[in-house]
């Protein structure tokens, strides 16, 4: 995306209202990805943004606030006055979203933009709240006639959507009792990341990747998300979440899908989506009893990462000193469709890990050795693609070189195709940037449908009940800085196989 681009198409005059807007996500992510839309040129010739909050705030002291956020967390500073032109069009509205009555404060500022613009805006609702809110706020806005325009008015519900199958579920019939699919907007900023985006692109639209992306050339699968961090002070959260909830079920089975899915017949948001859920609907559904067979849990002890004496999962603020929740996950799927007969899916997530990394590995089956002398083959590897979404952006091909001199001697190396090298000039939007504006053009593809939640929520829930019922008599079973549990890699290598870490860079 390029500065001062003059021939962007603009999305048509927007109202963005925020829940929650005096807290930590919106200062820390919605607005600075609207300011840096402003900058781009992206954003309406005719937009308006009302945080909605308790706080007692004034709209300066309000803006003041927001202000803060750009400088400290927005990719881009504040720069010849663009933020003073963005902030005029920032206002706040002090508001208890459990009083019904208010709600008709909301009606108000539309029309009044409605009368100055001599135009109908479309109306956003972002609820940047706590998910036990998002019921009660969807209700209240539901009784506004503004919410009744299908075509101009949408929701968005951030993660995490439910919290199990039977609480998602629940959630999607009250939604779709109130608003039609095409204006619920369910976001997970990892679909917007720059890299997640362009798997559709390398797989689609290179002869080269097509042909073999089966299970005749495929040998397995790996997906790596990795968190150097602990919980933090998310504490409280992760006691009622774990990591097969906040990472397996939307993250990483969202990646999963972009990898396995079936070519689109067009890129219209509910065929691609369309082809994710036939993804989720055909991955294997593990048995309780096979649980222990396809899945490890893991819990971080106290220990030392990167020099410093960090805590214990069991004695951070607001986790039970005998908690049970698992901070690490690594599972093994299988996709029971024509493509992907037999080939192993192997995905991890954890806190504390040696890496900060997400990462993804399409291990292909080795090539026959015959034509070679046996020296040839001492360093060979087989071929790999690796799609790093973060921190490094990049996609590598690994292949077998000949190393100079006499001998036929193979080594393997990589090819990379690197994005900051590739596009020095432009900057990569935020993963927010790109579903903002995807929220305001009205394209839903990035977004998750009621049926592709359940679905993911149908894979997990088996092995989210055996853990329940199957108290983990080895927790803590794991130090900071490092891979996770041993039975971790047993999961793995019983097949042959073992995880694949990356080079660091050190920053």
């Amino acid at each position: 995306m390029s500065e001062n681009n003059n021939n962007n198409k603009r999305p048509p005059a927007s109202v963005i209202f925020i829940f929650g807007g005096s807290g930590d996500l919106n200062q820390r992510k919605l607005t600075p990805a609207l300011y840096n839309l402003f900058i781009d040129e992206w954003m309406p010739d005719q937009f308006a943004i009302v945080g909605i909050g308790r706080s007692d705030y004034s709209d300066d002291k309000f803006r003041e606030h927001l202000f803060e956020g750009i400088q400290e967390f927005s990719r881009r500073k504040e720069q010849n006055g663009k933020w003073k032109d963005f902030s005029g069009r920032i206002s706040y509205l002090k508001m208890d979203a459990e009083d019904e009555g208010a709600y008709k404060n909301i009606t108000d500022k539309v029309h009044q933009f409605e009368a100055d613009w001599k135009i109908h805006p479309n109306v956003i609702f972002y609820l940047a709240v706590a998910p036990q809110l998002v019921p009660d706020i969807a209700k209240k806005l539901s009784t506004i006639h503004l919410c009744s325009d299908k075509r101009a008015t949408r929701i968005v519900v951030e993660k995490p959507f439910g919290h199990d199958l039977k609480s998602a579920h629940e959630l999607n019939e009250l939604l779709s009792g109130m608003f039609a699919e095409d204006q619920i907007y369910r976001i997970d900023h990892y679909l917007g990341k720059e890299t997640v985006q362009n798997i559709l692109a390398l797989r689609f639209a290179n002869a080269l990747f097509e042909p073999i992306w089966n299970r005749n050339y495929i040998d397995h699968v790996q997906i790596t998300v990795a968190e150097t961090v602990g919980v933090e002070e998310r504490g409280g959260y992760y006691e009622q979440s774990g990591a097969l909830r906040d990472m397996v079920q939307n993250h990483i089975l969202q990646l999963l899908c972009m990898v396995a899915m079936e070519p689109p017949v067009n890129f219209e948001a509910n065929e691609i989506r369309n082809k994710k859920v036939a993804v989720l609907n055909a991955i294997r559904k593990i048995s309780k009893e096979e649980v222990r067979d396809y899945a490890v849990r893991g819990q971080y002890s106290e220990g030392w990462m990167k020099g410093e004496k960090v805590k214990g999962y069991r004695q951070e603020e607001k986790v039970d000193p005998n908690s049970n929740v698992e901070t690490f996950a690594a599972l093994k799927f299988y996709i029971d469709n024509w493509r992907w007969h037999r080939i192993p899916f192997y995905v991890r997530t954890g806190k504390y890990m040696h890496q900060k990394t997400s990462v993804i590995n399409i291990q292909f089956r080795p090539a026959p050795h015959y034509a070679f002398p046996p020296e040839a083959a001492e360093t060979w590897r087989p071929n790999r693609l690796t799609i790093s979404i973060q921190p490094e952006m990049d996609i590598r091909l690994r292949f077998q070189a000949k190393r100079p001199g006499q001998d036929m001697i193979l080594n393997p190396v990589d090819m990379i195709f690197n994005y900051k090298d590739a596009y020095p000039e432009d900057h990569e939007p935020e993963a927010y940037e790109t579903l903002l504006l995807d929220v305001m053009e009205g394209n839903p593809a990035q977004f998750m449908r009621a049926d592709q939640v359940e679905a993911a929520w149908h894979v997990v829930m088996p092995i989210i009940e055996a853990w329940e019922q199957r108290p983990p008599i080895d927790f803590p079973n794991y130090a900071p800085d490092s891979w996770g549990p041993e039975d971790a890699e047993a999961l793995i290598a019983r097949d042959g196989h073992n995880w694949i870490t990356l080079p660091h860079k050190e920053a």
